[in-house]
């Protein structure tokens, strides 16, 4: 970096000056055809069935929906950071709930379940989940992101402050299709939280076919998704911002029927929380999700970037709620135990 210190990259990208060259000016009503009429709206439901919260928390948004997908493929992009926890997955319940509420706006045969899980086979996962259920109830698919086309788009590295390459899958950076972000409400071990914008951004890099975490993996094979980890907190805080331009939910549902408190994304413990969250502002979908967590907003780094961005309202007064009150059902969600160290991203850089 001969022309900026670290200080003053860091300053102009987080203000916009080098993210502007990688994202273009972001709407997210606006970039699916959805006119709005004031501010974001954000769907709450509670209850006692996941699939029949997912159903009622989209309901109210039919005519929006069924507009903004058109003729588009819609993907069903689920949260299956480990293949064999349940805990941390997307529950086939939800997915089921989404299908329901597709076939009830006539878009049930545009539908496919696509993933590349981080730490295994992805198709094995959708099995252990129990998602092959779904294959003779509706005319959906499941593909592996693994298998399909790509591209490649670059982020930035904490200890070089270089762009650095990375395979992500086509089918969730191609404008015409509808992706749906299918997230669990947890916490995390970099992050604060994941919800619906983490699900896609981190989802969408891909690794080779053979690829695990574990001895037996094959020989040569690669995972591009610690890339996008950026090295560390601040490097994973800024690329999640930094690739929200391209790598984002048209469409946000977040399952908090059963959410992971403490060390998540895959080795929390369960919360009883019996809520779901839609809204086709993915923004105000996740402001509205760390809310219902009793997480400090000011503590997430990559939405805060977003904010400041003029992605969404950071005010949670801003946000239109529709069904249940939020303040009815905070439940404080106990943060990860590298809380501290992760909350580096709010320090001046050295």
């Amino acid at each position: 970096m001969s022309t900026f210190n670290r200080r003053s990259f860091i300053k102009t990208s987080v203000a916009g000056g080098f993210a502007a060259t990688i994202i273009r000016p972001y709407d997210t009503f606006a970039s699916i055809g959805v006119q709005q009429a004031s501010g974001p709206e954000v769907s709450l439901t509670t209850g006692d069935n996941r699939a029949d919260m997912a159903f009622r928390a989209l309901k109210p948004f039919s005519k929006q929906i069924s507009q903004a997908i058109g003729k588009k493929r819609v993907i069903l992009k689920p949260n299956n950071v480990s293949i064999d926890i349940p805990l941390c997955a997307t529950h086939v319940d939800t997915l089921e709930g989404i299908l329901e509420f597709m076939k009830s706006i006539g878009k049930a045969d545009q539908c496919i379940i696509a993933e590349s899980a981080a730490g295994g086979a992805t198709l094995d996962g959708f099995s252990n989940y129990g998602y092959m259920k779904l294959l003779s109830k509706y005319p959906v698919k499941l593909v592996d992101l693994d298998a399909e086309k790509i591209e490649t788009v670059h982020v930035f590295d904490e200890k070089d402050f270089r762009p650095h390459a990375v395979r992500v899958s086509s089918l969730l950076l191609d404008q015409n299709n509808f992706v749906v972000s299918v997230a669990r409400m947890k916490t995390h071990d970099r992050v604060i939280a994941t919800l619906s914008l983490k699900n896609i951004v981190l989802g969408a890099p891909i690794k080779d076919k053979g690829f695990s975490w574990s001895p037996s993996r094959k020989p040569g094979t690669v995972n591009d998704k610690p890339i996008v980890h950026g090295s560390g907190y601040r490097g994973l805080n800024y690329n999640l911002y930094a690739l929200s331009g391209r790598l984002h939910p048209h469409l946000a549902v977040i399952d908090g029927f059963e959410g992971m408190e403490g060390n998540g994304p895959n080795r929390g413990t369960p919360v009883d929380h019996r809520v779901c969250v839609a809204s086709l502002d993915w923004f105000a979908a996740d402001r509205v999700g760390i809310e219902l967590m009793g997480i400090d907003f000011a503590k997430v780094g990559y939405l805060n970037f977003c904010a400041q961005a003029g992605m969404g309202p950071a005010d949670i007064s801003k946000i239109s709620i529709v069904g249940e009150k939020i303040s009815d059902h905070i439940k404080p969600y106990k943060l990860s135990d590298s809380l501290e160290k992760q909350l580096v991203w709010m320090n001046p850089v050295s």
